[in-house]
């Protein structure tokens, strides 16, 4: 498989998906550049906002194996990765795999349970593997985590840990749509009975395993010339120089976003990186990666106004 042949496999997929989201097309975009970089992605938004959904009809077009985890705070590790149960009637323990066990797991509020059982999903979105009792066991080498979370002003929800923000490649936050695309929403949704369904909504499969690899293997041979690899760097280092932010990004960010830049570049039709597929990405890469000072914080600004200014200030690449 070549470029071309990645950007019409993701034409295809957004069609696919817009026959039962309305909108969202930047959230898809992510969603795809992080499959085919390796990463995650963490959905922030009020609910109601089609995150579940457009996990169910990411995993549909992609003919995914999908598990689905509802967060809650009584869940446990346990819970996540599965356990060594005792068989009577073998007298041995059997190994009872838990719902991690799959391809693209959909964390549902993730935030909604304690930092003690976030850290059973640290292992296997950095390593594409459990442990259990002493024992490692492999996850698919396509194993994608997608997180939802509700807005951290919501009561009962418990702040992600700076080692688990960190595993996910992008952080999108989703906003209420349009006026036109709430109208085509309702139009569209409340002509059904019951919760929306990705096969009845027509979501059709358009690749499967081999399209997947073959499509990641095009990734990795995607050109970065060492100026667009500079410039990486300088945004990355421009985050640990600010003023304004108390923590900066780690290294482990910049190689990530080389990687979602690699995979965009993929995307648009081509085998080299350029300047914008870093600037387009640097937002969602970073967002969730940095801590703003408390004199920034006091001054109420935010995260994004900041990395938007800190972006705007360094000189891209011609």
């Amino acid at each position: 498989m070549n470029v071309s042949d990645v950007k019409l496999l993701a034409d295809r997929l957004r069609g696919e998906i817009a026959k039962a989201v309305v909108g969202q097309t930047d959230t898809v975009d992510l969603m795809l550049t992080a499959l085919l970089a390796g990463g995650h992605v963490l959905l922030e938004g009020p609910p109601g906002t089609a995150k579940t959904f457009l996990a169910q009809c990411f995993a549909r077009t992609l003919d995914l194996d999908y598990g689905r985890i509802q967060f809650t705070p009584d869940l446990m590790p346990g819970d996540i990765i599965g356990a060594n149960i005792f068989n009577f009637q073998t007298s041995a323990f059997a190994l009872t795999k838990g719902p991690i066990f799959c391809e693209l797991l959909l964390a549902d509020e993730i935030n909604r349970t304690p930092p003690k059982t976030q850290a059973a999903l640290l292992e296997a979105m950095q390593e594409r593997r459990v442990t259990i009792d002493g024992v490692p066991h492999i996850l698919s080498d396509r194993f994608t985590v997608v997180a939802t979370q509700n807005p951290i002003e919501q009561q009962g929800v418990y702040p992600l840990p700076e080692a688990q923000l960190d595993r996910f490649l992008f952080k999108q936050t989703l906003k209420y749509p349009s006026a036109e695309e709430e109208r085509a929403i309702v139009s569209r949704h409340g002509a059904l009975t019951g919760a929306p369904d990705p096969v009845t909504m027509g979501v059709e499969v358009v690749a499967g395993r081999e399209e997947i690899a073959a499509a990641v293997a095009a990734v990795s041979a995607i050109r970065l010339a060492d100026p667009v690899t500079n410039y990486v760097v300088a945004l990355i280092r421009a985050t640990r120089e600010s003023a304004d932010l108390e923590t900066g990004a780690s290294p482990r960010a910049g190689a990530m976003l080389a990687i979602a830049a690699r995979a965009r570049a993929a995307l648009e039709g081509r085998d080299y990186v350029i300047p914008d597929d870093v600037k387009a990405l640097t937002l969602p890469a970073l967002r969730h990666r940095v801590i703003l000072s408390p004199a920034a914080e006091i001054e109420g600004r935010l995260v994004d106004e900041t990395l938007t200014t800190l972006i705007e200030r360094i000189e891209a690449p011609r």
